[in-house]
C-alpha cells in the first residue's frame, strides 16, 4: 500500500488542538479565576479602618462600608465613595517599632 492511501484517524488530527486547549486553560484561565475568588474574597472581608489603594491609585481609609459602596477618608474633612470593585488591595499594616 502506498502512504496516500492509507486513512488517518480523524480523531488523531484533534489530540495537537486538544493539548493547546488545555495548556490555554492552566495558564491563563485558571490562575485568572483564583485570582478573582481572592480579591472577591477580600472585598468580601473589608474592615472599617482598613487603610487601601483604589484600582486608580488613591490611597485612603474605609470610613463606611454599605452593600456596594464604601467611603474613603483620603485626607482630614475629605471623603469619597466608590464601589467596592474599585479596592484594587489592602495596604500592609507597619508597626512604628519597627521604622
Amino acid at each position: 500500500m502506498s502512504p496516500q492511501n492509507q486513512a488517518v484517524n480523524p480523531i488523531l488530527n484533534l489530540i495537537p488542538l486538544i493539548f493547546i486547549i488545555i495548556i490555554f486553560y492552566f495558564l491563563l484561565i485558571r490562575p485568572q479565576k483564583i485570582r478573582e475568588k481572592q480579591h472577591q474574597d477580600m472585598l468580601n472581608n473589608l474592615k472599617k479602618n482598613d487603610e487601601v489603594v483604589t484600582t486608580g491609585g488613591i490611597h485612603g481609609t474605609i470610613v463606611n462600608i454599605k452593600e456596594k459602596t464604601v467611603t474613603l477618608r483620603i485626607d482630614d474633612n475629605v471623603k469619597i465613595e466608590l464601589e467596592k470593585n474599585c479596592i484594587a488591595y489592602i495596604k500592609n499594616k507597619i508597626n512604628k517599632s519597627e521604622v
